[in-house]
């Protein structure tokens, strides 16, 4: 397994460990809801080093990064970011991503998941329309600082003010010689920032930020409470909710695609198909009688016929009950639509509801 900069720090502090996407990473440490809650009331630092980053430079950036994704990176300023989707030339998805604009029409970095890092770097290897394209995954650490006690924690510890930075912006700064980029990005939907930090410097800005943030109640977050806030969010993840046969519109990801605006890989196959007609949505619902939903557990109409597939679920901390995510035929997407759940050959009702989950 691959070990993030982070790793022995995880050990000493009692983590939990497990084999992620190839990696060594912490799934919890004193327990999934506890530190869940303590990301949705004060602040948590997740170790997300595993993640990937590809530079993308020289006077082909643009152009090449405008074919590879959905999104329209040509409105992004120096400074700004953006999520947005890399397609495959089948109409489905390579990867969900995010593009920071670190010098306009020149540099830029591409995030990219764990668990996508070669194949992803290879696609963009492939089709380069002539930019300098650079795997800079290990030169790299990241923490992700999430909760409404965040932004403090990081003008005391980064001393920059990060509070009066709009969302999907990333400024550049040093903590203790080593560079570092804060991102207003997350995955809770909690306030806060993603710091990319020298790979050196990675554990001595965890520490920091631990010592710092006692007062503020700040704790290591695992990738358990990381998946559990995220569902309450109705945020996708690469393997769940996307995959490389996804349409993005069925997704409810229509908002990052741009068609009008310029082409871009598998624009014809992915737009063709909302033209056509979807058979699909994405839908967040919540139980009515016991069980907790997992993925790729069957939903079914009233009358017998299956009508969809789950692709997340869990028990919500915030809420205190079962809640899932899942594809489900255009007849049954409205909110307040009953359907049948197979838990292991049991049927039971949920019900399809407004998300987020948890308003924030």
């Amino acid at each position: 397994m691959k070990k993030t900069p982070l790793a022995e720090t995880h050990e000493k502090l009692g983590a939990r460990m497990v084999d992620f996407a190839g990696w060594y990473m912490p799934v919890q440490y004193i327990g999934l809801r506890e530190e869940h809650n303590n990301v949705r009331t004060n602040v948590g630092l997740f170790d997300v080093s595993h993640m990937g980053e590809v530079r993308v430079k020289g006077p082909k950036a643009l152009e090449t990064l405008e074919w590879l994704t959905t999104n329209d990176v040509s409105k992004l300023n120096d400074g700004e970011a953006q999520y947005s989707l890399l397609p495959n030339d089948q109409g489905g998805l390579v990867d969900d991503i995010i593009v920071y604009c670190l010098k306009k029409n020149e540099d830029y970095l591409v995030c990219v998941n764990a668990s996508n890092k070669d194949k992803d770097f290879a696609w963009m290897t492939k089709h380069n329309k002539g930019a300098d394209m650079t795997d800079e995954s290990d030169l790299w650490g990241q923490i992700a600082i999430q909760g409404p006690k965040a932004l403090e924690l990081c003008h005391r510890v980064l001393g920059m003010k990060v509070g009066e930075m709009k969302p999907f912006t990333v400024q550049h700064g040093q903590f203790q010689n080593h560079k570092i980029m804060v991102a207003t990005t997350g995955y809770t939907g909690e306030k806060g920032c993603e710091v990319f930090v020298e790979a050196g410097g990675t554990v001595a800005l965890w520490m920091a930020l631990l010592e710092q943030g006692k007062d503020l109640g700040v704790m290591p977050i695992g990738l358990g409470a990381r998946d559990t806030l995220r569902t309450e969010m109705k945020y996708s993840l690469y393997g769940h909710e996307i995959d490389d046969t996804t349409n993005p519109y069925e997704a409810g990801l229509g908002w990052v695609i741009k068609p009008a605006k310029k082409d871009f890989m598998g624009k014809n196959l992915i737009v063709g198909k909302k033209e056509a007609g979807l058979s699909r949505n994405l839908v967040g619902f919540k139980m009515l009688e016991k069980g907790i939903p997992r993925q790729g557990y069957s939903l079914f109409s009233f009358d017998n016929k299956e009508i969809g597939k789950v692709t997340s679920g869990t028990h919500s901390p915030t809420l205190d009950e079962p809640i899932g995510i899942a594809y489900i035929d255009l007849a049954q997407v409205k909110e307040g639509s009953e359907f049948l759940l197979d838990i292991r050959g049991r049927k039971v009702k949920a019900v399809v509801v407004k998300t987020p989950f948890v308003q924030k």
